[in-house]
């Protein structure tokens, strides 16, 4: 029985996880709406997986509370399973099978019987452009086929809500943007999603809103908008080919900051007047005689973000320890 408004697809409540004497969630709380993607962004060690693994039941927390569809992620963990899929950090393939064969496999432990089994291998195939390969075993899958195929088991009894941990990761560029278009397809048809993601374009493209945590707590959320406007405005970059250029350029505008770039010197602008700011400041600066070497303006990033929130940039995590 359903204990909470299912307005939320998920809700999680202060929740709580320790390994022994590590503390890895100290209280989160998090909900996701129907058919909206919320993204979760954090270091390395946060809790994104240790979150995911608790919401799909495969963990108890130690603490707090957690609902999918309504129902108690521990008290009625048997019926959440049948609400959720999930796809992890690395595919969960048989590869000595072939792609028909693994759906239909996966029909089966659902109890759906061979035919619809059949039936729902054959749409699936379909779904993530996998009909040619879908006869060839699943050991000579390219990377991204195999993360196709790992995400159409998943969806095999057709679950409202999904789990999908760093679904991308280890995948080339061209690959990762087709696994893009297929969740975005699972957008469109209504599904409830939850990302865990090491690519902050990734969420920046695809999330309704993110959710930034770190040391097991929530410490912002918003849209990808909001997020970045929290860092401040639009920022103008001069390059100079000497230091004492960038150095003077900075005492003559009265603002920005000093970077260095390869071997290069770059002076930072925040800009908040658009274009008539940006040629005061070029006129200022060129009045001088001082040689710029290359301009652009730059808009916040989700990377900024994270520099900001958490005191470093995003990195590539290949994965999550198991107590994370």
């Amino acid at each position: 029985m359903a204990t909470t408004s299912t307005k939320n697809s998920i809700e999680v409540k202060g929740l709580k996880k320790n390994f022994k004497d590590l503390k890895v969630l100290e209280g989160l709380d998090l909900t996701v709406p129907k058919g909206k993607m919320l993204a979760l962004l954090g270091p390395n060690g946060a809790g994104k997986t240790t979150t995911v693994r608790i919401l799909s039941t495969l963990l108890k927390p130690t603490g707090g509370n957690a609902y999918v569809e309504g129902f108690d992620v521990v008290k009625d963990s048997r019926k959440v399973r049948s609400l959720i899929g999930l796809t992890g950090q690395y595919a969960a393939i048989d590869e000595y099978l072939t792609g028909e064969e693994n759906i239909i496999m996966m029909g089966r432990l659902y109890h759906l019987g061979l035919e619809e089994s059949t039936r729902r291998a054959k749409k699936l195939l379909e779904q993530f452009d996998l009909v040619d390969a879908g006869k060839r075993i699943a050991k000579t899958y390219s990377g991204g086929m195999k993360r196709r195929l790992d995400l159409a088991l998943s969806l095999v009894a057709t679950p409202p809500v999904l789990f999908l941990d760093e679904p991308t990761t280890g995948l080339d560029p061209r690959s990762r943007i087709a696994m893009w278009n297929v969740i975005e397809r699972l957008m469109k048809d209504g599904a409830t999603i939850l990302l865990t993601t090491q690519y902050l374009e990734e969420a920046d493209k695809l999330a309704d809103r993110i959710a930034v945590i770190d040391h097991g707590r929530v410490i912002v959320e918003g849209t990808a908008d909001e997020l970045k406007a929290k860092v401040g405005s639009d920022r103008l970059e001069l390059v100079f080919s000497r230091p004492e250029d960038a150095d003077k350029a900075l005492k003559i505008n009265g603002s920005g900051s000093i970077v260095e770039q390869d071997d290069r010197h770059v002076l930072v602008i925040p800009i908040e007047g658009g274009v008539e700011d940006v040629k005061k400041i070029l006129d200022t600066v060129s009045g001088a005689n001082i040689a710029i070497e290359s301009m652009s303006i730059q808009k916040p990033t989700l990377d900024d973000v994270f520099l900001r929130l958490t005191g470093h940039a995003a990195t590539l995590e290949q994965a999550e320890s198991a107590k994370s």
